[in-house]
């Protein structure tokens, strides 16, 4: 028997992912963390968690900014 997850399942899913993936920082790339934060960022059950995310998404950005600045700068460039 195939389980099909339900439609309402899926952003308690993300969540619960994101969280782990926040939960142990030292073991996911960069760009997971990012990804984990900005769903935490918009879809944080809390203040303090959709707080907490934003500030580390900053850390991670702040440790590579060459890259940082590129993506703001492509992003400016698709945006045209």
């Amino acid at each position: 028997m195939i389980h099909s997850p339900r439609v309402a399942d899926w952003p308690a899913d993300r969540l619960a992912e994101a969280r782990a993936v926040i939960s142990d920082v030292a073991h996911h790339t960069d760009h997971l963390i990012r990804l984990a934060c900005k769903v935490l960022v918009t879809h944080g059950e809390t203040a303090a968690e959709r707080e907490d995310a934003r500030v580390l998404l900053v850390v991670i950005d702040a440790r590579h900014p060459i890259r940082t600045a590129q993506r703001q700068d492509d992003a400016g460039r698709a945006a045209r």
